[in-house]
């Protein structure tokens, strides 16, 4: 009888699996490097075992990844180890301090604040500073963990975000989970653009890049990030004007 671990764990395995093939890294027909025969090489050592990865994606197969296959996948695809194998946070890059309590003791608030370099940068991960040394606040009628907030600078948004208003965002762990022409924040390569988006796709309807779009778009023309393993999506939820 398989553990319920192991088929939790091979549950957040196909999730990952098909966040893989939104992004592109897993085509399952591909010839080039990225097909399910490669894919298998990669994690089981061996391209012949692309039935075994498809068993794994079977919810009703009995054959569920193990723990090492798992820790492999993370370390070839950039995977959050503690997201797959512990079920905590998301599962890709930019996971924010846990703000539960047994974390952030409850006065510090849910909203982790930061600046914008700081979070376009690597200034701030999980465990590169105690909960005590961050600055959180909270805010009446905004709940829940992985929130953070920055300031903007610049008027690209105007009039819907002025230059000095803070944004609230929460991490989207799918292109799925994006609406198009809604306010994200896009990080990606040491950078963040705060903007409207809209998802462009390929000829095989996988999202090939996001395209930008100024609310002040008379000084500020739109434009197209490809999306890849870095890039990085945060819904913004609210905004603070600067008093």
């Amino acid at each position: 009888m398989i553990r319920e671990d192991r088929i939790e764990l091979n549950d957040r395995f196909m999730k990952v699996f098909e966040l893989l093939e939104e992004r592109g890294e897993i085509v399952k027909n591909d010839r080039n490097g990225r097909g399910m025969g490669d894919f298998a090489q990669k994690i089981l050592g061996n391209r012949a075992y692309g039935h075994i990865i498809r068993a794994f994606l079977n919810p009703k197969d009995k054959r569920v990844i193990d723990y090492h296959q798992a820790r492999t996948l993370c370390r070839l695809y950039g995977v959050n180890e503690e997201y797959l194998i512990d079920g905590i946070g998301t599962p890709f890059g930019f996971d924010l301090p846990r703000s539960t309590t047994a974390d952030v003791p409850v006065n510090l608030g849910n909203i982790l604040f930061t600046t914008v370099e700081a979070f376009a940068g690597t200034a701030i991960d999980t465990g590169t500073a105690a909960p005590e040394d961050l600055e959180y606040f909270a805010i009446p009628g905004i709940s829940g963990n992985g929130l953070v907030a920055f300031p903007i600078h610049g008027n690209s948004m105007e009039p819907v975000i002025m230059d000095g208003d803070i944004v609230i965002c929460k991490e989207v762990s799918s292109l799925r989970d994006v609406i198009d022409n809604e306010i994200y924040a896009v990080k990606q390569n040491g950078a963040i653009w705060i903007k409207y988006l809209q998802r462009i796709y390929d000829h095989k309807k996988r999202v090939r890049s996001l395209k930008l779009i100024s609310a002040n778009y008379l000084e500020h023309d739109p434009f197209e990030e490809e999306v890849n393993e870095y890039t990085r999506l945060y819904k913004v939820i609210s905004r603070i004007n600067k008093l």
